[in-house]
């Protein structure tokens, strides 16, 4: 898939207040400085897309992209800000709980990890509740050209034990991207063109 248009349509912390229109959406979230910024950027073929939601006030806001008139790139804050208790769901602001729990037309979340680090419970936890509420998602691995080849297998194994030992059945689907180098692009557009295709073809509402 070829993204051909990209434009930021709205901000704001009201889930009921985001767009009405039934396209899919893919959401994008991890903690924060995770390069989440610079991968939407590389993925949409612009330098300051992702900037809108980098302003001042825009940080914890959910953004909404409108990408080729026919699916929504969904720009989450991080939830690396807050402080990890107990239940999972108070790591991130309720209003990005809201969004995950009642939004119909959120077809995927992409959860995004830096490559450079070893397995972070708080990932962990996330992933955890992402898959007790049954909301479909893939890891996107980010800034692998900061480390070999090596390290990157090396951490993507750790990963994968950890989430065994948390009950997990398989690993998820997960792609490994550097924004810098426009690594992993292809396959996260692609797997995105897959979805939105059988979304279209399978689901009348959309």
């Amino acid at each position: 898939m070829k993204i051909n248009t990209a434009e930021f349509i709205i901000s704001n912390s009201d889930v009921t207040k985001c767009p009405k229109d039934f396209m899919p959406e893919y959401a994008f979230i991890g903690r924060s400085n995770v390069g989440k910024s610079s991968l939407i950027n590389m993925l949409t073929n612009q330098k300051k897309l992702a900037k809108t939601s980098g302003r001042p006030g825009k940080t914890q806001l959910i953004n909404h992209f409108l990408i080729n008139n026919n699916w929504f790139l969904v720009d989450l804050p991080g939830y690396g800000y807050a402080k990890v208790s107990k239940k999972t769901k108070s790591i991130f602001q309720e209003f990005i709980t809201d969004y995950f729990e009642t939004r119909e037309q959120l077809v995927c979340a992409f959860v995004l990890i830096d490559i450079r680090h070893e397995a972070q419970t708080i990932d962990i936890e996330f992933m955890s509740y992402m898959g007790e509420s049954e909301i479909p998602f893939c890891i996107v691995f980010t800034k692998a050209d900061k480390i070999s080849k090596v390290k990157i297998d090396s951490h993507v194994a750790a990963y994968k034990k950890k989430m065994f030992a948390n009950n997990w059945a398989e690993m998820p689907h997960y792609f490994v991207t550097s924004a810098t180098e426009s690594t992993g692009k292809e396959e996260l557009l692609s797997y995105i063109d897959e979805v939105n295709q059988e979304v279209f073809k399978n689901n009348n509402q959309f």
